[in-house]
């Protein structure tokens, strides 16, 4: 099958220079305890679920590495729990990869992503990597995430590294993201992605005593500009 774009999608490095780029190891799932920093929840809806995160993947262009006809990017962000990104193996091998191309730099904090194993059985993800940079050439890992028949919107954070004030994990700055998937339930070779939702970070408020211009009323607004 054709290419989920008219541009090509962006190519795998070689495995000798993907081995130079890579980040130190991050711990699986399994390995983080429910609840913890880092570890994920599930919402069980079929529905698209609503975050307190904003949600920034319009912004951005879609594509994956192949795909069945009528099974495209575009099921991964038309909001039905019905239909759903079907990868070709036909058209290349594992791993299979979604590519999340933004315009302009952008904050990510989450990844949202929808499975259903009681439906897909072997054509779900059990094992997703999660990688992000500035263009096809700085790719690097951020995160792996292991899964066990996941049923709902898989939702986690982008990185594990910790925020400086200590509370929560660090959004990214990113120009490309990339969601590969290692392998699946039962070893199937194709794969099943319902929806992915990309959330940026909650808007920080600022202090009272960090405000440039912490005045406010109709007194100083009179006075506010200078002819």
């Amino acid at each position: 099958m054709a290419s989920a774009s008219a541009a090509a999608p962006i190519p795998m490095p070689t495995v000798a220079v993907a081995a130079r780029r890579r980040l130190a190891q991050p711990p699986p799932l399994s390995a983080l305890r429910p609840g913890s920093e880092g570890a994920p929840f599930v919402i069980g809806s079929r529905n698209c679920p609503k975050y307190v995160w904003p949600s920034i993947g319009h912004l951005a262009k879609w594509s994956v590495s192949s795909f069945k006809f009528g099974f495209g990017p575009e099921c991964l962000t038309d909001d039905d729990p019905d239909t759903f990104w079907h990868s070709s193996s036909s058209d290349g091998p594992q791993p299979h990869f979604i590519t999340i191309e933004f315009p302009r730099k952008v904050s990510v904090q989450k990844l949202a992503v929808q499975l259903c194993y009681p439906l897909d059985d072997s054509y779900t993800p059990a094992n997703m990597c999660i990688r992000a940079g500035t263009g096809p050439v700085d790719m690097q890992d951020l995160r792996i995430v292991s899964l066990d028949k996941p049923n709902g919107w898989v939702t986690f954070d982008v990185c594990l590294e910790p925020n400086e004030d200590g509370e929560g994990l660090k959004p990214i700055d990113l120009h490309v993201l990339q969601i590969l998937i290692m392998n699946n339930h039962m070893n199937g070779k194709d794969t099943h992605v319902r929806g992915v939702m990309v959330l940026g970070p909650l808007e920080r408020k600022q202090k009272a005593y960090e405000e440039p211009f912490p005045f406010w009323g109709w007194n100083y607004k009179m006075y506010e500009c200078i002819r």
